[in-house]
C-alpha cells in the first residue's frame, strides 16, 4: 500500500515526499483524523523512496527493506485532518548497504509546523530467504 502522494525533492542524502490527507484516507478514525502514529509508516515509505531512487540512479536493483526500529519519535499532533498536506522527509544519518538510520520529520505544508519527528532504522537484506521461510532452515 503506497500512502505517499508524490516525491517533492531527492538529493543524495535526503528525500522529501508529499502526503495529501483525503476524506477517504486509509486509517482514518471515527474522529475524522488519521492517527499521528501512521506518520511512522509515511516516514518509512519516504525512506523506501529515497533508497529506491538511489538504487535506480546507480543502476542497481531496488531491494525490499524493513523498518526495524525507531527512537526519540515525538508526536506533536493527535492526527492528520482531511485537506491537510504534509511534507515527509528522510535524511540519511548512517549506514551504507544492509543497515541504515534516517532522521525523519513530518511538517504541515500550510504553516511549516513540525507534527512528527524521530529517527528510523531500516534493514535491506541481501538475502530474503530467511524472511520467506519464517527464519526456519
Amino acid at each position: 500500500m503506497v500512502l505517499l502522494t508524490a516525491i517533492r525533492d531527492h538529493r543524495p542524502d535526503r528525500t522529501a515526499c508529499t502526503v495529501e490527507i483525503r476524506k477517504d484516507a486509509a486509517f482514518r478514525g471515527p474522529d475524522g483524523l488519521v492517527p499521528s502514529w501512521v506518520g511512522i509508516e509515511y516516514m518509512a515509505q519516504c525512506i523506501a523512496a529515497h533508497r529506491g531512487l538511489q538504487s535506480r540512479a546507480n543502476g542497481e536493483p531496488i531491494k525490499v527493506g524493513f523498518l526495524v526500529g525507531s527512537k526519540r519519535v515525538a508526536f506533536r499532533t493527535p492526527g492528520f485532518a482531511p485537506g491537510q498536506v504534509l511534507e515527509v522527509s528522510a535524511r540519511h544519518l548512517w549506514g551504507e548497504r544492509e543497515f541504515g538510520a534516517f532522521a525523519c520529520s513530518i511538517l504541515d505544508l500550510a504553516d511549516g509546523t513540525v507534527l512528527v519527528e524521530g529517527t528510523l532504522t531500516v534493514v535491506l537484506p541481501d538475502d530474503l530467504e530467511p524472511f520467506r521461510s519464517g527464519g526456519r532452515p
